[in-house]
């Protein structure tokens, strides 16, 4: 098993600034094609109130779709199940990461003194989108043992 990462995030980067779907969307939509999770679509409607730091700047929506993705691929479904700590674990992994390269997961720090709508807050927030979506196929890929080609 093999998976380009780059294309994912061009994938990802493609859905927001076309406006088909916003930041946590596109990453949950590209990471449940890109991996064959065993989820409809209808799976993306649980990160549509993510975006823009879930309407009011709060943690970056693209974080949580990278969030939501994990926990798509190593979640519990059972009560009590330990499938949990491994997710957490990803989820720590991933923010950290993120952090270490931004400085910070908060929407209204990486959005500052940008106007939402304008071009130069679209731009940030699709390569944000495309950047979550990198990391969070990375940790998924070793995870899941495909290979990375790209």
């Amino acid at each position: 098993m093999e998976i380009d990462v780059k294309e994912l995030r061009l994938k990802s980067e493609e859905y927001y600034r076309s406006g088909a779907f916003y930041c946590s969307e596109a990453i949950l939509k590209t990471l449940k094609d890109g991996f064959n999770a065993p989820f409809s679509d209808d799976i993306i409607k649980l990160s549509s109130g993510f975006p823009v730091g879930m309407g009011n700047g709060c943690t970056c929506g693209a974080m949580n779709g990278g969030v939501m993705a994990i926990g798509m691929m190593f979640g519990r479904d059972e009560p009590h199940a330990p499938e949990v700590k491994k997710a957490m674990k990803l989820a720590k992994e991933l923010q950290l990461e993120f952090t270490k390269k931004r400085k910070s997961c908060c929407c209204k720090i990486l959005t500052k003194g940008l106007i939402k709508g304008l071009p130069q807050q679209v731009n940030q927030c699709i390569e944000l989108t495309g950047e979550l979506t990198e990391m969070t196929a990375r940790i998924l890929a070793r995870e899941l043992g495909y290979k990375i080609i790209n």
